[in-house]
């Protein structure tokens, strides 16, 4: 069982964020994984850096955290061929120790450069493209590819890693599992669903598996709960809701109302590691073997000193 800590983007200014990888790796989680959002989910929460300048400069200052991306759209906002010369990069800078997050993507960050948001059907049809051409770029020399939606012509990647970047792709269901299975080497979902992770194995995936999972560590439950409340609860909202809404306003307006305890049920709050590992214990039992820590806390510090005195040495003795 591997640990990490999730890098909110979308709460903190760049310069914190690195700090925070650095405290990640002093405290002794295994890993950071970072969203790549071009918006926050709420405009309260205020920050939106761009993802690949943090990856590079967390990989040049740190010497054994891995680093993931959870996870990037390669169909829209970015160009598959730039993600395979980008992760590639982050590859040889981090020494190997860089996994490649993908996913369908949200129209909260790929409606921006404004040719509309596909359904679910035609984003999956356009992720599987997305990944054989990163693979096809992966692979050396120059390559062209002509897909219904996605093409490149006369591109090659001339800085390639020894070891081609872990690829794990998000799922919510059958039909993304199965595209993890076939052209991913992992799993990546949010939710502790046994299902996701039924599915990926059942169409032959055998990768790591990862998954968020939500703490609000605090004085308190209620505090904890109540810093939630004012940044994170679109969570509670559900993947279906997180996928399709445009902006910030939006996930503004279909949160107003979740209740504390709406979030007392989801999240583990306060500072009790009993609780916290309840609540991790779900996507142990889900099958989930990459374990992503996403602290919504008021004092990331507080969580940093409460992982490494108590919470890591707990969960690390139980699995």
């Amino acid at each position: 069982m591997q640990y990490g800590y999730k890098l909110s983007t979308e709460s903190f200014g760049p310069k914190e964020i690195i700090r925070q990888a650095l405290r990640a790796e002093e405290v002794g989680f295994d890993f950071v994984e970072l969203s790549d959002h071009f918006h926050p989910w709420l405009d309260v929460q205020g920050h939106s850096a761009f993802t690949w300048s943090l990856l590079a400069s967390i990989a040049a200052k740190t010497d054994r955290l891995r680093i993931a991306t959870g996870v990037t759209c390669p169909t829209m906002r970015y160009h598959p061929a730039v993600i395979a010369q980008a992760a590639a990069t982050t590859a040889i800078i981090s020494d190997g120790r860089f996994t490649l997050g993908v996913g369908a993507g949200e129209r909260l960050n790929e409606h921006v450069i404004g040719i509309g948001w596909p359904g679910a059907k035609k984003r999956h049809d356009m992720l599987r493209e997305a990944l054989e051409i990163i693979r096809l770029l992966w692979s050396g020399g120059y390559q062209s590819y002509e897909g219904k939606y996605l093409q490149i012509e006369d591109a090659q990647v001339f800085d390639l890693p020894d070891k081609h970047p872990v690829i794990a792709v998000a799922s919510s269901g059958g039909a993304s599992a199965r595209i993890a299975a076939e052209l991913g080497d992992g799993l990546f979902a949010t939710e502790p669903k046994s299902k996701i992770v039924d599915a990926y194995q059942a169409a032959g995936g055998d990768g790591p598996k990862y998954s968020e999972i939500p703490l609000a560590f605090a004085g308190t439950p209620e505090e904890g709960a109540q810093a939630v409340l004012e940044k994170s609860r679109w969570f509670v909202t559900g993947w279906k809701v997180m996928s399709e809404l445009p902006n910030p306003v939006n996930f503004d307006a279909a949160s107003t109302t979740v209740r504390e305890e709406d979030v007392l049920e989801q999240f583990a709050c306060g500072p009790d590691p009993d609780r916290h590992a309840e609540v991790v214990k779900q996507y142990v039992d889900a099958g989930f073997d990459q374990l992503v820590l996403q602290n919504a806390g008021p004092d990331p510090d507080g969580f940093f000193d409460f992982c490494k005195s108590d919470l890591l040495p707990g969960l690390r003795a139980k699995w």
